[in-house]
């Protein structure tokens, strides 16, 4: 594990071409690392999130992305991820495949990849559609009840990126509030990197939080905003404002280009922190 800065970080552990997910669940959505590997142009990426939303839009318009596999896709609370479906559409700005699951299929994927699994085994997709439309849906017979079960790959990437609360300064990190599959997006990868607000001498962490050991992980940065325009527990409020606004700028090529050259390709990590502050975000 290294205490590193973003730019750095990412260099080190994405190669393009890699399968990388961007884990966080309502909150602690890794705005800022996606937002690095945009300006270091790193490309023809597989990216895996349960639920797609900006931080996938921007991505996906920027043509890094080849394939997503994904369980729902949509700016929550708005509508259309206006970028991703263009990709799928019009192939704009490049041809993207597409790999939906159940949420219920990617958790258990996320799980059987920590755990060392092959694939997860479940009940689920019993008359459901979408196992004609994906091959990687399948079924098993249980071998003691003889009950029909679906079947899908675990998910292992060679990437995982997730924010969290804080770190201590050997390197074992917090993760409190809502708790998605951070977790086991972080113990299913081959590399993790994980973007706090701050590090501290003592998690002072209660029982039954979670903690993700110092070994689990490849990078800490300390990015204060990371998140944002999601929230992080305790730090600062989602912004719904962005979410809103974001419907807008995606849904023109031009204005989306000229947004994303101003705020993400000529921007860093210290101007997305500024950036958050400007907005009235107490970091």
């Amino acid at each position: 594990m290294e205490f590193q800065n973003l730019g750095d970080a990412v260099q080190q552990n994405l190669k393009d071409g890699d399968t990388v997910a961007f884990e966080g669940f309502t909150h602690l959505i890794p705005h800022a690392a996606a937002h690095e590997v945009i300006r270091q142009n790193i490309a023809d990426l597989t990216v895996i999130r349960m639920t797609p939303d900006l931080v996938y839009d921007q991505m996906v318009g920027m043509g890094l992305v080849r394939k997503v596999i994904f369980s729902y896709a949509g700016n929550p609370g708005v509508g259309l991820l206006r970028r991703m479906r263009d990709a799928i559409e019009n192939e704009w700005p490049r041809a993207l495949e597409i790999e939906e699951h159940s949420h219920a299929a990617m958790a258990n994927a996320y799980e059987a990849g920590a755990s060392g699994l092959p694939c997860a085994i479940f009940r689920g997709y019993l008359g459901a559609g979408l196992k004609q439309v994906n091959p990687n849906i399948r079924s098993v017979i249980c071998p003691f009840t003889g009950e029909e079960l679906a079947a899908v790959p675990a998910i292992c990437p060679d990437v995982s990126f997730i924010h969290a609360q804080k770190a201590d300064r050997k390197g074992n990190v917090l993760i409190e509030g809502i708790v998605g599959v951070q977790k086991e997006a972080v113990l299913a990868a081959k590399r993790a990197v994980v973007t706090v607000e701050e590090i501290v001498d003592d998690l002072n962490a209660h029982p039954n939080m979670c903690v993700l050991p110092h070994w689990t992980i490849s990078s800490i940065c300390v990015v204060p905003g990371g998140a944002h325009p999601s929230y992080t527990h305790g730090y600062y409020d989602r912004d719904n404002a962005a979410y809103l606004e974001w419907d807008d700028i995606a849904a023109d090529r031009e204005r989306f280009q000229t947004w994303m050259t101003k705020n993400v390709l000529q921007s860093s990590p210290e101007a997305f922190r500024d950036r958050v502050k400007s907005l009235g975000v107490a970091l």
